[in-house]
This record gives C-alpha cells, structure tokens and sequence, in this order.
C-alpha cells in the first residue's frame, strides 16, 4: 500500500532507519542544510537529485516519489502488461478483469501515468466485451486527464474511441459534436492536420453517414481525402479512403466504393493494425454484395477470414456481430436462409447492450431469413423490430427502407392495413 508520508518524510524515515545523519546522506554532493529543507518540505528537489538520494538510501526513486514499493510496483506493471496482452489476443473478458485489478490497486493514486494506461485499456476491454455505457464513462475520465496540447495523438486516439461508442449506441448527434470539438480542439493546438486527426475526422464521418447527411458526408469525405493525400502516410490514407467508401455506398455508387476498400485494404497492409484491417475486409464483403452479388461465394470467404482475426484481435463484439449480419446476408443470395438465420440471431446475442444500428440491421436480416423460409409472422415481428429501432436512432434514410420492406411483405400477405401502415412510417421517416 503506498504511504501517506510526503517526500521529505520517506527520506527522512529512510534515513533514520539506516541510521544515517543528514551530513552523511548529503555528503559529499549535498550540503546537510539542503537535506534538512527537502525533509521539512521546504524544497522539492529535481528528478536528478531525487535519483541521488535513492542511491544513497538503497531504495528506487519511483518509491521516494511516491511511496509504492518497488514490488508493488513491478505488480501492477506486470498486471498491466498482461491486460494488454489478453486485448490485443482477443481474450477481452480476462483483459477486462486485469484492467479493473490495476484501477482497483490502492497504489494507483501516486501513479498517474500508470493508472490512464490502465483506464484507457479498461475503456477498450469494456467496449469490446459490448459494455458501450461503461466504455464511455471510462473514456470521459479518462479524457479528463488529457489535453490536446500534452498528447495531441493520445487526445485523438481518446476520442476516436468516444465518438465511435456513441455511434454504436445510435446516439448519432452526440457521436459528431464530441469528434468535432475534438477536432477543433486538436486544429486551434497543432494547426495543421495529422494521421490521428484524420482517423478522428473518419469516425466523425461515419456518424454522419447513418444519421442520413449524405451531400455533407460527401464533401467531408473528398475533404478528408484531400488532407490524407496531403499528409501521404499509409495509416491518413486508409482511414479516409475507406470512410469515403461507406459514402459512395449510401449514394449507390457501388464500384467506387469497392475500389476505395480495394485501396484502404492494400495501404493497411503496410500497417500492423488486426482489427482495423478485419474491419476493412467486412466493409469490402458489403461493398461486394451490394456491386456484385452473384460473387456471394467470395464476399463470404472475406467475411470467414475476417471473423477469424477478429476473435484473435481487441476487437469488440459489435465488429464480429456486423460481421455475422453481412455473412446472413451473403448466405440469402445464396439461397441458404436456414444459415443466414442463424448467423443473425449469433450476431443479436453478441450484443450486450441491443439498440444500436448493428441491432438494426442484424433484425432485418433476420426478418428477410424468415421470410424466404416462410414463417412470415416471425418475418413481419422481426422487421417491425428493426424499423422501431432505427426510428429511435433517428436513423431516418435506414428506417424507411426497412419499413418499406416490411409493407411489401405485408402486401404480399394480403395485409393491406398493415402494408398501408408500413408505407406510412417509411414515408415518415423520409419527412414526406
């Protein structure tokens, strides 16, 4: 446990103990009546000094500064490392544990630099395992602790996170407003645009892109591209390269949105970064999908090779339950909806916290499944499901295409009231 003593009175106990006097511990670099301030707490020595004296007293700064024994220390750290390890593996319910072990260290409090790793990780572990409301109190605090101008990369990173939880919860308008005001905040400090900054804009794009703002996500997406191709490196291009290419998707353009995946997937072989390039390959499946659906077989073969690094990566459970949703998708126009079924309600018991946009589409997945088996009941529950949640996320453009959905089913059941219904929620959502 660390000590309550302030510096000057571990070194003073330090020396007691070993039966020193003031003159013997400061000679021969010190003077005695610069030992006696530091004890009495009327100096604070430089780090320099503070590594002369843990000489001296045969102890390591780190506990001088703080009071965390060295064991203790070498504990927590080899705890950490561990955490980040089990992440990294895709073991995100043990990383989790390790992580809330440091954070729950009583030493924790003298160790600032060592307790924002831990919590930052924690924050991941927590997103990953599905836990979206937890993750985003972990990285507020977290965010707390950092400023734009001490760590600019960090600050980005930070709220790449943030942005991307809200995201996931279909909270849209809060996903945006905290990328930007981050953006902001990194511009007025650095005042020209960096890789991070650009994968922060990306995040703030994909926002943009399921709120149903597609002529402003276009400009967005060029002006990214236009900052990446200015800065060159691999990591600015992929990021934008492959936002754009959920642009040209929601604009129908599905070829361009096929190249830019294409090109996103090749600049990230040249980074060692699993989880964003699994996440890639899930977007290229969709893209292919939806450019070529008679290529089923090989959007599916992607999808399998990348449900494989995503369950070995920190990834979270919402990546895999996309990437479940999108192999459901590939298996209908394969004729096979038994599977897709299946695959769909995998991807709904991923989720933790059921709400967000991958609920939504995993619904209508599951509601197309039904149908092409037959069982329309559980078709027309599963898509009004779908509808009713993406209302919610005022997700408008997604909304009234599965409402309109839903009406044909209901017009091909010989519904009319419902069919009727349907149409009109659809026609809602696209404010007509």
């Amino acid at each position: 446990m660390p000590s309550q003593e302030s510096l000057g009175e571990r070194i003073r106990n330090l020396r007691l103990r070993r039966n020193m006097s003031q003159a013997q511990l400061a000679w021969p670099e010190l003077s005695d009546s610069y030992v006696s301030l530091i004890e009495s707490g009327k100096r604070t020595p430089a780090p320099s000094m503070v590594a002369l004296l843990a000489r001296k007293l045969d102890c390591s700064a780190a506990y001088l500064t703080t009071g965390v024994t060295e064991e203790a220390m070498n504990g927590l750290q080899e705890t950490l490392r561990y955490a980040k390890i089990a992440l990294e593996n895709g073991a995100t319910e043990e990383a989790r544990v390790r992580f809330a072990e440091v954070l729950t260290h009583p030493a924790l409090a003298d160790l600032p630099a060592l307790a924002h790793e831990a919590r930052w990780g924690h924050a991941l572990a927590l997103e990953a395992t599905g836990d979206l409301d937890e993750a985003i109190v972990e990285l507020n605090r977290t965010a707390e602790l950092t400023s734009p101008h001490s760590d600019g990369d960090r600050w980005a990173e930070l709220h790449i996170a943030l942005s991307r939880c809200h995201r996931e919860r279909g909270d849209f308008a809060i996903a945006i407003d905290v990328g930007e005001a981050a953006l902001r905040s990194l511009s007025d400090t650095t005042g020209q645009w960096s890789d991070s900054m650009v994968m922060l804009g990306a995040t703030v794009l994909a926002a943009y892109i399921l709120r149903g703002d597609l002529a402003y996500a276009n400009q967005f997406a060029q002006s990214l591209i236009d900052r990446a191709e200015a800065i060159g490196s691999p990591k600015a291009l992929m990021a934008a390269y492959w936002n754009a290419g959920f642009v040209a998707e929601s604009r129908g353009e599905y070829d361009h949105a096929l190249r830019l995946a294409e090109r996103a997937m090749a600049l990230l072989g040249e980074e060692d970064d699993p989880r964003n390039l699994s996440r890639i390959r899930n977007a290229y499946a969709i893209f292919l999908l939806d450019a070529h659906p008679e290529r089923a077989e090989e959007a599916k073969d992607v999808l399998l090779k990348a449900a494989r690094e995503l369950g070995a990566s920190s990834a979270s459970t919402v990546d895999l339950s996309l990437n479940y949703t999108v192999q459901a998708r590939a298996e209908l126009l394969l004729g096979r909806p038994v599977e897709a079924a299946e695959l769909a309600r995998r991807a709904l018991d991923l989720l933790e916290s059921p709400g967000g946009i991958t609920t939504a589409n995993a619904y209508i997945a599951l509601g197309d499944a039904y149908e092409r088996m037959g069982r329309h009941e559980e078709a027309v529950m599963a898509l009004s499901q779908a509808g009713e949640y993406l209302e919610k996320l005022d997700a408008h453009r997604p909304a009234a295409r599965a409402w309109f959905g839903l009406a044909e089913l209901l017009g091909a059941a010989g519904r009319p009231d419902g069919q009727k219904a349907a149409f009109q929620r659809a026609l809602s959502c696209m404010d007509l």
